[in-house]
């Protein structure tokens, strides 16, 4: 009998000590990684369910995308077995396998895989190129995301010539409204993810910019061309200045661009880099850099007090437009009415790109998940359903 009364009592006292370290935790300022580490401990202590929390994290690495980790394998089998100028212009990479952690509160509670792997990341390098240039928003070098762009580039330039091209703006090429026509670095807009008959893929309508949304990487391309042109640099050196140093990221990640996308700018020679890798280039990086990045937003663009991010920019990133409600700005993938992810809240946010590459950002839950070569179903809602399934209920 009063073996059993201890018990009980020592097990009210550990849920008190457990509940009182997650409220302390939860009260005290965020805490934000030094560059090299990052705070890790036992789920336990935050009350997360141990048991649940490894269930979760046997899915992600069971429900690992089973095509060719040679990305240029996938290229081929995939865009490349029915697009016209298929051909490989960028690096690619052979990629490892599942990989991916978990942040809760800010310490990781979880890892699975070779997080170190520096792979492709496919269209999250959108998310680093509308990143860059809401910086030159911020700092005035674009007035206004509704300014035509065409007066931004040299005068010399074509690009934005003509009726139709003349009228799209900022707003249009950060949500992918655009409907540019041209060709840039050898690809023609209307051979990337072409609908129809193959033998109207030339001659496809026009849609007035603004009104119709279309994933394209073509058009992609051209905000990281005005965009260079903006900040007359490289945009890996403005990322790498403005955000990637000041976050702590390693020096392993790398932004590349084609084989035929360098310019001469102010006499030098710069690559104009890609967002994202269908023709191969994009953003290179480990999971341990993708997660700094998915929690600077997870923190509304602020780091430790600075705010590198104009929460301005963040709001309008997260907000839907009129042609497409859960897209905000290139790769802002939003969740209103909860269809995209039934199993998380309508407030969460991921940056998604192909293999699958994900960076889940729950600010209602205090959550970052970075989970990398999931497969491309309904994969993704199940491992977060069973992540919020392992934390402690409010």
């Amino acid at each position: 009998m009063l073996t059993s009364y201890y018990k009980t009592s020592f097990k009210l006292l550990a849920s008190v000590i457990v509940l009182a370290a997650s409220n302390q935790l939860a009260a005290a300022e965020p805490y934000f990684p030094p560059a090299g580490s990052w705070q890790q401990v036992k789920p336990h202590s935050l009350g997360v369910d141990t048991t649940k929390l490894q269930q979760a994290v046997d899915y992600a690495i069971s429900s690992e995308n089973p095509a060719d980790k040679d990305q240029a394998i996938v290229q081929a089998t995939t865009f490349g077995a029915r697009e016209p100028y298929d051909q490989i212009i960028g690096p690619m990479s052979v990629r490892a396998g599942a990989n991916g952690l978990i942040v809760y509160r800010g310490a990781v509670i979880a890892k699975w895989g070779d997080t170190q792997s520096v792979d492709m990341t496919h269209s999250i390098s959108k998310t680093f190129l509308t990143t860059v240039t809401g910086l030159a928003l911020q700092d005035g070098l674009i007035a206004n995301v509704q300014d035509f762009v065409g007066p931004y580039l040299p005068s010399d330039n074509t690009l934005f010539a003509g009726e139709h091209n003349s009228a799209i703006r900022w707003d249009h090429l950060l949500r992918q409204t655009s409907d540019w026509q041209g060709s840039l670095w050898g690809k023609p807009d209307w051979a990337d993810r072409p609908e129809g008959e193959a033998k109207n893929w030339p001659y496809r309508p026009l849609y007035k910019p603004g009104t119709r949304y279309k994933y394209n990487d073509v058009r992609v391309n051209l905000l990281a061309l005005a965009t260079t042109y903006v900040w007359r640099k490289p945009l890996p050196v403005v990322l790498n200045e403005r955000i990637m140093q000041p976050i702590g990221a390693s020096s392993t990640w790398r932004w590349y661009g084609y084989d035929n996308s360098w310019i001469e700018l102010d006499g030098q020679r710069i690559q104009s880099v890609s967002g994202g890798g269908h023709w191969g280039g994009g953003m290179f990086i480990n999971a341990w850099d993708l997660a700094r990045f998915g929690y600077l937003f997870l923190h509304d663009g602020n780091w430790q007090g600075k705010q590198l991010v104009s929460r301005d920019f963040i709001a309008q990133a997260r907000t839907g437009g009129s042609a497409k409600a859960d897209y905000g700005y290139a790769n802002w993938f939003l969740n209103p009415g909860r269809k995209a992810l039934p199993a998380a809240p309508d407030t969460a946010v991921t940056f998604q790109g192909a293999g699958r590459n994900i960076i889940y950002i729950d600010q209602q839950h205090d959550l970052l998940i970075v989970a990398r070569w999931i497969a491309n179903g309904d994969e993704l809602n199940q491992l977060v359903a069973r992540v919020l399934a392992a934390l402690p209920k409010d």
